[in-house]
């Protein structure tokens, strides 16, 4: 019985002049990480990761747990705490002041995003227009953010002076307006420190908006000139859609710093005139430093937190779908 013959491998055939061609090599498998290796990287990276976790915590959730302890507690500091419970807090709701200091706060941040929310936009979107000058307009757009709080707030209450030598009133009186006794008057001293608060901060939001319209597609500028809008049906149409991000986190940023308002308010009118400009963080500073009572100014603390809390956790999630859409 005759067996079949071998098959020898037939090479590639290939054109003339040219090397036989063979198959490439089959490419090796990827090779697979072992379990416990990747649980030794994990280790690694948490051994590295602890020391930051605890200069963190330390100095920044150790000081809050603390807090919420000694708002059940009274001290001065120096002696051993007492426990009190909730002593702190009955004081603090049968104080007369708290619900004027509330509504002078919601009034301030009211009046904040009124003036203060606009008025950086604008400014921006005027400065992304300049063909020159740009570098100067951001200079002098900063600079208010570079001088000191204290300094600033000094300067504005002399400019707020009563009568018609104060420098406000000077210039109103130009055009044949005032004089206002600004500081002095329960009706124009909270208008008056959130001047002061938007002169003061808006450097930043403006170039932080710079920033984001330097981001804005140049294409759908010149879409929407072909397509003859308006400068300002640019803005609405084009602009403030590509900045819906930026614009709704400054306004939680400025939310926030609205509610905890205390330099204008403590160095311009310490509270006043008649407590019409007595704020949250006013009330803190007065029942630990000037009542020496630090329980009931640290149970204040606390509940502020509670509403910062709260406010920023409807805000996000209102503005959830607005932000991504």
């Amino acid at each position: 019985m005759t067996s079949a013959p071998t098959r020898l491998p037939v090479p590639t055939t290939s054109p003339a002049g040219e090397a036989p061609r063979h198959p490439a090599p089959a490419a090796a498998p990827p090779r697979r990480r072992v379990p416990g290796m990747r649980r030794r990287a994990s280790l690694a990276g948490l051994v590295f990761l602890v020391p930051a976790l605890v200069l963190f915590g330390y100095f920044a959730w150790w000081p809050i747990a603390r807090s919420v302890v000694l708002a059940f507690q009274q001290t001065n500091l120096v002696d051993p705490a007492e426990w009190v419970g909730w002593a702190n807090f009955e004081q603090l709701f049968a104080d007369p002041l708290l619900p004027t200091a509330a509504l002078n706060t919601l009034w301030f941040a009211a009046l904040s995003l009124l003036i203060g929310l606009p008025i950086p936009l604008f400014v921006a979107v005027a400065m992304s227009e300049l063909r020159r000058g740009g570098a100067l307009a951001r200079v002098l757009a900063y600079l208010p953010v570079v001088i000191p709080p204290v300094v600033s707030v000094l300067l504005w209450k002399v400019f707020f002076a009563p009568g018609e030598n104060g420098v406000v009133n000077s210039a109103l009186g130009l055009v044949g307006l005032g004089p206002f006794p600004w500081l002095q008057s329960p009706e124009l001293a909270m208008p008056s420190l959130v001047i002061v608060a938007t002169w003061s901060g808006a450097g930043t939001a403006i170039l932080i908006y710079l920033a984001a319209l330097a981001g804005v597609s140049t294409e759908l500028y010149e879409a929407a000139e072909l397509d003859g809008a308006s400068i300002w049906q640019r803005v609405w149409h084009v602009t403030l859609p590509q900045m819906r991000g930026v614009i709704l986190v400054l306004l939680l940023l400025q939310i926030i710093g609205a509610l905890q308002v205390f330099t204008e308010p403590y160095v311009m009118t310490d509270g006043g005139p008649a407590n019409a400009t007595v704020t949250v963080l006013l009330m803190i500073y007065r029942y630990a430093f000037l009542f020496g009572n630090y329980g009931v100014a640290t149970a204040l603390s606390v509940l502020l937190a509670v509403v910062l809390v709260i406010v920023s956790a409807v805000y996000l999630r209102l503005t959830r779908s607005w932000s991504s859409s």
